[in-house]
């Protein structure tokens, strides 16, 4: 894979993030339980982070041990195959912890795509 797919993977992921934190801004635990529309278009954003991540070159994924890639494709892989059985507990403990903590550690990513000279296709 291209260090160029790996770029556009990335920014595919902080731009899901970023849609995450604007749905659920104002929510709390029990707002969100009540909004089928925010939790379909947050389950929604997490699948794209999954996904995002399956498309990234093992050899980029190496270099940034500190990011649990494994976890954000198996979230995106139970999301759409056990779509039936969502546990919403855990949805909601991922955008309110899992999801500001991933925005901040993809920060050095970023600043490493904004240094080079990828331009998005």
């Amino acid at each position: 894979m291209s260090l160029n797919r790996d770029y556009a993977s990335v920014l595919d992921i902080d731009k899901a993030i970023s849609h995450i934190i604007e749905y659920v801004e104002g929510y709390d635990r029990a707002s969100f339980f009540q909004d089928s529309k925010t939790q379909s278009a947050v389950i929604y954003q997490i699948a794209i982070i999954g996904e995002a991540t399956k498309r990234l070159s093992q050899e980029y994924r190496t270099k940034y041990p500190e990011i649990a890639w494994s976890l954000m494709a198996g979230m995106r892989d139970k999301l759409v195959h056990d779509y039936d059985n969502l546990d919403l507990e855990r949805i909601w403990m991922t955008v309110s912890q899992a999801i500001p903590d991933l925005s901040n550690k993809l920060k050095p990513l970023l600043d490493e795509i904004n240094q080079s000279w990828y331009i998005p296709e």
